[in-house]
């Protein structure tokens, strides 16, 4: 059965399994999977003036401003096949950026704007425990947990083989307690507002990937 939602946002704090779930949906339902940080990334990588200036902004630690990320975004969105359909992972981050997407949408993709809000809801401890216990594969960037998900044989990557992981810097007990603060300030209070625009629906994330996904699964319908 074909899913009746096609423009999704997926949200929740950091940890959350946010890309995990995003890479599910849109393996299942043929979505377009934009997720701002690889997006960002792609885009400072390119010798465009665009490029630039979020490489500069990105080099110096520096946030990138809305103003920039609706800039990609919206040069991102308008690649994307009408028939396709997409899910944001990690946008909007702020009810201002939230704001803007609707007035872009409907002043220059009509008809192409959110019908679905994915709220993860994990509490703190969980998040915790899920970032500072995660790591990846050096070599293909397949990702793994300590507790919840590690290779099938101790030290050896499932996907391609190879033997080096690697963690992030800033996975740390007191870099996650920040992230959390800038969280809660920033970004939940795009919760509120699309409740009140009947598109938000909240997902118990504490779980296996499966089971999250089954959850996923029985309000998206695929």
């Amino acid at each position: 059965m074909a899913s009746l939602y096609r423009h999704i946002v997926i949200m929740g704090p950091p940890g959350s399994g946010k890309g995990t779930q995003s890479a599910v949906l849109t393996e299942k339902i043929g979505l377009y999977n934009i997720s701002t940080g690889d997006l960002l990334r792609q885009v400072s990588a390119e010798d465009t003036p665009l490029g630039r200036d979020v490489k500069g902004l990105i080099d110096k630690g520096n946030f990138v401003p809305d103003e920039t990320i609706l800039k990609v975004m919206q040069e991102q969105l308008k690649k994307i096949p009408e028939e396709k359909g997409y899910i944001l992972d990690g946008f909007p981050r702020t009810l201002p950026q939230a704001k803007a997407l609707d007035e872009m949408m409907a002043s220059q993709m009509p008809g192409r704007g959110l019908d679905l809000v994915l709220f993860l809801q994990v509490p703190d401890a969980y998040v915790i425990e899920r970032i500072i216990g995660r790591s990846k594969c050096a070599h293909c960037g397949a990702l793994y947990h300590e507790r919840y998900k590690q290779p099938k044989v101790f030290g050896i990557c499932d996907v391609c083989g190879h033997k080096e992981f690697e963690r992030r810097e800033d996975d740390t007990y007191e870099t996650v307690l920040l992230r959390l603060q800038k969280y809660r300030k920033l970004t939940e209070p795009v919760i509120p507002y699309y409740e009140d625009k009947g598109l938000l629906v909240c997902i118990d994330g504490v779980g296996p990937i499966d089971v999250v996904a089954e959850k996923i699964r029985q309000v998206v319908g695929y």
